[in-house]
Formats: structure tokens, C-alpha cells, sequence
């Protein structure tokens, strides 16, 4: 997948179009941030990049053609010039793995132009495969790249990452994600959108969590806010809390809707702010929001989205489910 394929961290991909068509690229890189968010995704496309034959400009620089047979090869992962390093059946990256990687990076491109070793999931390298490579990564040879993806920076070694020029990614927007979910993998958009805000800007997080459960979360989240913040009636908040609760609650559903609950009280103020409206978790609920809004200063929304923090905290303590909902809709 081509860099402009990829969704969010639009300038990280494009410093990577830029130097890779100014051969200015470092030849070892880490690529950190947030499991599910397209570290991998990112390190390919560098490899399509650097090995196009039909590369075309993008942002100032070169993007993969995503076409070609050079982008195909690498996409299934079969082309000879791009070695991808990952954990085996033990969880770890072994020493053998390292040094096999090294010995053929050293060879010249067979049919690219560049050899890119990708380590993925590089926090599972043993210490001993992380020492075996310290030269290399120093001192990489001419023509290869190494790039160690990884969700666990500080596990490697601080001579390890003092080798490397090192790419901070971060979470994705809700809306991004939503686009993927319903795009690639065919989710309903009302799911795709409640998975996406559950998701800490994390495709693999969506697509972890139930669409039904997060989607029956944001509903019962959104009834609660609704009658909270039109009724100061102690009784039909409670009510509400039932609603939120869906009458026998468990410790983990409960947390699961008051994410939801956190997410759209956030939102809320997103609109009070007049802040971008791209930053909003739930943009397919705004006319449902905006009729909040006459309820709602900043002030209220700042001490509600408080209260529901303090009630996450309290369901880590292991408080009363029932007490913490009950709670929660007195508060806000």
C-alpha cells in the first residue's frame, strides 16, 4: 500500500517521501506509536518506494506506483530484496534470525535497488539479537535500510535506539478510522463508527472489540446524557443509570459505556470550543450532540467528563458497579 493509501500521519509519510527521493533517507530507522495504527503498513510502502519502477511525486517527494511488479512482490511480501524479521512461535526474535537478516543485507539488491530489512515487533528481539545488531546498525551496508517497528521503544536497548533516527506515530482520528473499517473490512457504519471512537486511534483495537458491544455502549452512554442533562429529577436520573448500567451491570461492561460516555462528553466540547469539527470522536452523532448543547456550558461539560473519570477510577478500585453508574448519573 502506497504511502498515500495509508490513513493519518500525513507528515511523517511525507518526510519519508522526501528524503527517499532526495537519497537522504537514514538507513536505520524505528517507527514507535500506538499498536494497530500502521507502523507496518508504513514500512512497507517505504520498501515500495524505494524499489518502484514507476514511482510517481507525492508531496514534494516519491511515492510507490503500488502497481508495478516491484510494488506487488513486496505487498505479498515475496520480493527477494525485502526481509521481514518477526517474532516466531515463541514470542521472540531470536539471535539466528538477526544474524541470517544481517549476512543477506550485506549482499547487494538482487532486483531492487534497495534491500529493506523490516523488524517487526522489534521489542521481542533477546537482548543477544539486539547486541548482534549494534554494528549494522552503525554501519549498515550501502544499499539496505533497516527499519524496527515497534509499540515498546523503551524495551530496546539504549545502544540500539541511538543507532537509529527514531519516527514517533500517533493515534488516528475516529473519522480515519471509521473510513478503514467500513471500507476494508465491510462494518456497518453505525458499528464502525462506535468501534472507532472505543478505539484509541487504534484500527487494531476497533477491529479487537465487539462492533455490537461497543455500538450498544454509545447508545446506552448517549440515552443517559440525554436524560441527565435535560432532568435534574434525582429519580429519572437513576433511571438513566439503568439504562447505562442495562440493569445487572459487570465491572468491564460498565467501564466499556463510561468510555463511551468520556468519548461523548468530549465531543461536546469540541462544539462548546468551536474547535475543528474533524476532532470530533463521534462525527456521525453531531446533530444528536448539537441538541445537547442548550443544556451544556463548558463549565458543566469539563465537571462531567471529571465525574466520569473519577467513576473509571473508582471501578479500578473495585467499587460497586451499580453504586459507580447510580453515581455517575447524579454528577453530570
Amino acid at each position: 500500500m502506497p504511502f498515500r493509501h495509508i490513513a493519518g500521519n500525513r507528515p511523517l509519510l511525507a518526510l519519508l517521501a522526501r528524503t527517499s527521493a532526495r537519497g537522504a533517507l537514514p538507513p536505520s530507522l524505528i517507527f514507535s506509536g500506538p499498536l494497530g495504527i500502521g507502523k507496518r503498513l508504513t514500512a512497507t510502502a517505504l520498501a515500495q518506494t524505494l524499489n518502484c519502477t514507476s514511482a510517481i511525486p507525492w508531496h514534494n517527494g516519491l511515492d510507490a506506483c503500488g502497481d508495478c511488479a516491484s510494488c506487488r512482490r513486496i505487498a505479498r511480501g515475496i520480493h527477494a530484496d525485502v526481509l521481514i524479521v518477526e517474532p516466531g512461535d515463541s514470542g521472540s526474535i531470536k539471535v539466528d534470525q538477526v544474524r541470517d537478516a544481517i549476512e543477506r543485507a550485506a549482499y547487494r539488491p538482487f532486483e531492487g535497488r534497495r534491500r529493506v530489512v523490516i523488524v517487526d515487533e522489534a521489542d521481542a528481539l533477546m537482548p543477544e539479537a539486539q547486541n548482534a545488531l549494534l554494528k549494522t546498525l552503525e554501519e549498515p551496508p550501502p544499499a539496505s535500510v533497516f527499519v524496527l517497528v515497534t509499540s515498546r521503544p523503551d524495551v530496546l536497548l539504549p545502544t540500539v535506539r541511538s543507532r537509529c533516527q527514531h519516527l514517533r506515530f500517533g493515534p488516528l482520528d475516529a473519522a480515519d478510522i471509521a473510513d478503514i473499517l467500513i471500507r476494508a473490512h465491510g462494518i456497518g457504519e453505525e458499528d464502525a463508527h462506535a468501534a472507532a471512537a472505543a478505539s484509541a486511534g487504534s484500527v487494531g483495537r476497533a477491529l479487537e472489540e465487539s462492533t455490537e458491544a461497543a455500538t450498544a455502549a454509545r447508545t446506552a452512554a448517549a440515552r443517559l446524557l440525554t436524560i441527565a442533562a435535560s432532568s435534574s429529577d434525582p429519580r429519572r436520573r437513576l433511571d438513566g443509570a439503568k439504562v447505562m448500567s442495562g440493569g445487572a451491570p459487570t465491572r468491564a461492561d460498565l467501564g466499556v459505556r463510561l468510555a463511551a460516555l468520556a468519548s461523548l462528553l468530549r465531543d461536546l466540547g469540541v462544539l462548546l470550543s468551536r474547535a475543528d469539527e474533524r476532532a470530533l470522536a463521534n462525527a456521525d452523532m453531531k446533530p444528536q450532540l448539537q441538541s445537547l448543547l442548550k443544556w451544556f456550558d463548558s463549565n458543566r461539560a469539563l465537571r462531567a467528563f471529571a465525574a466520569v473519570d473519577r467513576a473509571l477510577a473508582a471501578l479500578e478500585r473495585n467499587a460497586s458497579p451499580k453504586i459507580v453508574a447510580d453515581w455517575v448519573a447524579l454528577q453530570i
